[in-house]
């Protein structure tokens, strides 16, 4: 497992944990990042990412993608 914030662009991936608080976790589902949930990273824009998730684009800061274990 590693962090979402090291993957490559365009590298597809299965999301295998949250961690953080439970504040973080529940704001995390709510953007629908769960786990057994495919993933991947469209575009790196300094240290924040976009995301491609459920056919939705989302763009989460590095912080937030440090916590999603795929």
């Amino acid at each position: 497992m590693l962090p979402l914030s090291l993957s490559e662009i365009g590298e597809e991936h299965v999301i295998k944990r949250i961690s953080g608080s439970f504040e973080i976790q529940k704001y995390l589902k709510s953007l629908r990042f769960v786990s057994g949930s495919n993933i991947m990273v469209v575009n790196m824009l300094k240290e924040n990412l976009i995301v491609k998730i459920k056919d939705s684009r989302i763009a989460i800061s590095a912080e937030m993608a440090k916590r999603i274990m795929v």
